[in-house]
């Protein structure tokens, strides 16, 4: 690496940010990049990727330029975010209530606009205007009983009564008011059936019956993308009637394989100067120890898996190689890893995968920083989505949401009102 390329990059990234966000973006002190950018002392090798890092974020992060504007519900670490920032949206608001979640968040995407924790709380009527509404939401059990009797006692229903103390109606009651051109919703594929049908049933009935939406939803698996079997449901809705079809998606029909997430023990695995030797040992090319399975967990999770074997059930830790495609990471991976254990031979124990590659099997690229600790990423990534789902939807759903801007602009059709 010579010295003109990292400060070549260094020139790029003075055009749009200051010597203290570049300073604090790579942990120096602003004097330091002073040097560096007056040629008083040579740029070091670790100030390319992280100056790489740093222009591709402000790449994909348009400054009030984008093309279309969105506001992240549930955000988590901000995977559905990533999705469609890819196609030129602007995040305006997000709402995550994990503080450990909003940690990692800020680090990766900054914050630049209305942050709040608890969505509950907080006025629809102060959620700013935008073209897409997105929201990761958790599931929370309602049903249908009881509109019938509210019925005869000539009681007000509607979204209001039947998803009222779910986090769906935060959804609900946002979308009812700010009435965006399009919203996606991402949840367990479990939610079809849960109480027997019931709740998705509400859950169609809030947004084509009571909120008039045009709404689609569809199960896909995340192994199109990455190695990794994750069943999901993504519900899509548009305020006017569109052309959208879940046949327009581009699924690969034979996803990566798992070496493709792995650390590389060839001299090939990256240096990150965000990661150092965290995860991986890069002097002796091999993944850090503490990611081995202790021998008494091993011995533990053999013979439980015995056990159930034996009682003629299928539970047990799934063992896999590079040229496997995993089971679904998990939220409480931290405790044993039992459902994607990496084999290192029959000679070894097997290991968890690191942090690192629980990013990269949710599709999440090595620039995505990952500021806490072990466990509180592996709580994070098993929450997340597969980041390249989200953009392929977002591929597919962002032209008619900018038919609809471009024909408001023109008056083709009237501005969004308060829904009634």
């Amino acid at each position: 690496m010579t010295h003109a390329q990292p400060l070549e990059l260094l020139r790029q990234a003075r055009d749009r940010f200051t010597q203290r966000e570049i300073a604090e973006h790579i942990g120096k002190t602003p004097k330091t990049v002073r040097r560096w950018e007056k040629g008083e002392v040579p740029c070091p090798a670790m100030l390319e990727p992280a100056l790489r890092d740093l222009l591709q974020k402000a790449a994909h992060t348009p400054a009030g330029g984008g093309r279309f504007r969105f506001i992240d519900l549930f955000a988590g670490i901000g995977g559905i975010r990533m999705g469609f920032e890819a196609h030129g949206g602007e995040c305006v608001f997000t709402s995550e209530w994990n503080g450990f979640s909003k940690k990692t968040y800020v680090e990766n995407f900054g914050e630049r606009h209305t942050f709040v924790g608890d969505i509950v709380p907080f006025p629809a009527e102060a959620v700013p205007d935008h073209d897409v509404l997105l929201a990761g939401f958790p599931c929370q059990p309602f049903s249908i009983a009881g509109v019938s009797k509210k019925n005869s006692l000539g009681r007000p229903h509607g979204f209001e009564c039947t998803t009222q103390g779910t986090l769906f109606f935060d959804v609900a009651r946002i979308i009812a008011t700010k009435r965006p051109k399009a919203f996606l919703l991402e949840n367990v594929k479990n939610l079809l059936s849960h109480d027997r049908g019931n709740t998705f049933r509400v859950i169609l009935q809030t947004l084509r019956d009571e909120l008039g939406y045009d709404v689609h939803h569809r199960i896909i698996d995340g192994q199109h993308f990455t190695p990794q079997h994750r069943e999901r449901i993504i519900i899509v809705g548009f305020r006017e009637k569109t052309a959208f079809s879940w046949d327009d998606l581009q699924l690969p029909s034979e996803g990566p394989r798992l070496s493709s997430i792995l650390h590389r023990t060839d001299g090939t695995e990256p240096v990150l100067p965000w990661d150092g030797d965290r995860y991986f040992d890069h002097d002796r090319q091999t993944v850090q120890p503490k990611y081995t399975l202790t021998p008494k967990l091993w011995a533990y999770l053999q013979a439980y898996a015995e056990k159930h074997r034996a009682a003629g059930n299928g539970f047990g830790f799934g063992l896999v190689t590079p040229d496997s495609v995993a089971r679904t990471l998990s939220a409480r991976y931290y405790k044993d890893g039992s459902e994607i254990l990496v084999s290192q031979g029959s000679r070894k124990r097997p290991r968890r995968l690191t942090p690192r590659e629980c990013a990269r099997l949710m599709g999440f690229p090595d620039t995505f920083r990952i500021p806490v600790s072990d466990t509180q990423a592996y709580r994070q990534f098993g929450n997340s989505v597969v980041m390249p789902v989200m953009r392929e939807v977002a591929r597919v759903m962002v032209p008619h949401v900018e038919t609809m801007i471009e024909q408001e602009q023109a008056g083709v059709v009237q501005p969004p009102l308060a829904f009634a």
